[in-house]
């Protein structure tokens, strides 16, 4: 590690993967450092990415892909269920990928491409000159030293402690953080070529229930609810014991993750003087589905392709580096997450009631090709007393 580089990148997941790998194919001298003692692990995360999602920023490789799909279904509180099979939901379905081998495959091509990586070192402050995030103080095995950037990329996650440390405000309100718990099991029935989503508030209180197949009887099971919903004895492990008892009670658990996901809007500036975050870290989840592996990647790139540019013009102050900041709002990406963040308001107020009648509905939807605006506008025009209540949300799709 030298004192000094380009471009410091902190964290090792698919957005600072990106951001070092993007900014070293540029030219520039980077360093991307993670805290963990080994990338990709523990996993926290379903792990699902559409097809063409992923193939935007790398080659599909048989060995980071657990499972192609081929479908999706919904399940209602009712348990009535409608199918999305790949000819309507087009991207929207793809692979289940093991990420423990992905995100070492990105930061591998990082350092193919002249990044410096070091794991187990932990960022524990910035270095701040003039009002400008000038680098970081890093700490290794009891080693302190001070790497200097010239621009630094905040890629640490939701806990995003960096941001913060920064002037940051990374603050997310309880009830838009998804509290999330998931099993990895094997030895179960499923159908490996299905995603199934399970919502209701008897299951999943404002969130969803998932099963994501790893193969051909294992899977990612899980469930996130609102944070404003978790408590003693209804925590998100709580209800993803109940169903996998009633579901799977033969299965065999051989990982468990716990976690937060914020399903809030982004901040509202992810840049500053010296200073670009990205990535959960700038919280660009999608707040309705809670994926967040393409905005990662797309922010990531994006952050390493604006960083060698204003390093290239000599000027990193944020004026300059707002130009990532402007770009990643405008982009398909930014409008949906604005858009999501809508509908998902929307959502997490409904009754069982409605989202019964919703599914029943979608069951009988003849839609040329699936997307969340197509669904939204067919159940506008299907259930004529839902009209009211999504009068304001369909000023935001516009």
């Amino acid at each position: 590690m030298k004192p000094r580089y380009d471009v410091l990148v902190i964290g090792g997941g698919p957005a600072g993967a990106l951001a070092a790998r993007t900014a070293a194919e540029k030219g520039l001298s980077v360093c991307l450092v993670e805290k963990r003692p080994a990338i990709g692990a523990p996993v926290r995360c379903a792990e699902g990415i559409g097809k063409d999602a992923l193939t935007e920023f790398v080659k599909p490789d048989p060995c980071f892909i657990s499972a192609e799909l081929k479908g999706a279904k919904i399940v209602a509180p009712d348990g009535t269920s409608m199918r999305l099979d790949s000819e309507k939901a087009g991207s929207k379905v793809g692979y289940i990928l093991d990420r423990k081998v992905f995100d070492r495959e990105l930061v591998w091509q990082a350092a193919e491409a002249g990044a410096d990586v070091a794991v187990k070192t932990r960022a524990a402050a910035p270095i701040i000159e003039d009002g400008s995030v000038r680098g970081a103080v890093l700490r290794y095995c009891g080693e302190t030293r001070n790497v200097e950037a010239g621009v630094v990329i905040a890629a640490d996650g939701v806990e995003s402690k960096f941001s913060r440390w920064c002037g940051i405000d990374t603050t997310v309100p309880v009830r838009e953080i998804m509290t999330s718990a998931q099993y990895l099991m094997t030895d179960i029935d499923i159908d490996p070529y299905t995603t199934v989503f399970y919502v209701g508030n008897e299951i999943a209180p404002q969130g969803y229930l998932w099963i994501f197949p790893k193969g051909e009887r294992s899977a990612n099971v899980g469930v996130g609810i609102s944070g404003l919903k978790s408590g003693p004895g209804h925590r998100a492990r709580d209800y993803l014991d109940r169903f996998v008892a009633a579901r799977f009670p033969e299965g065999k658990t051989i990982e468990h993750v716990v976690g937060g996901v914020s399903v809030c809007q982004p901040l509202p500036c992810t840049a500053g003087d010296g200073l670009l975050v990205v990535g959960d870290a700038a919280r660009v989840v999608d707040p309705l589905t809670g994926g967040g592996i393409y905005n990662a990647m797309f922010t990531g790139k994006l952050a390493g392709e604006t960083a060698a540019s204003a390093i290239a013009h000599g000027d990193c102050t944020k004026s300059a580096l707002m130009a990532y900041d402007t770009a990643w709002r405008e982009s398909p990406m930014g409008k949906t997450i604005a858009r999501n963040w809508h509908i998902k308001e929307y959502f997490i107020r409904m009754t069982d009631e409605k989202l019964n009648a919703i599914i029943h509905s979608v069951s009988t939807m003849k839609l040329e090709e699936f997307s969340t605006l197509s669904l939204v506008r067919e159940l506008m025009k299907k259930n004529p007393r839902l009209l009211g209540d999504l009068a304001a949300l369909s000023l935001s799709l516009r």
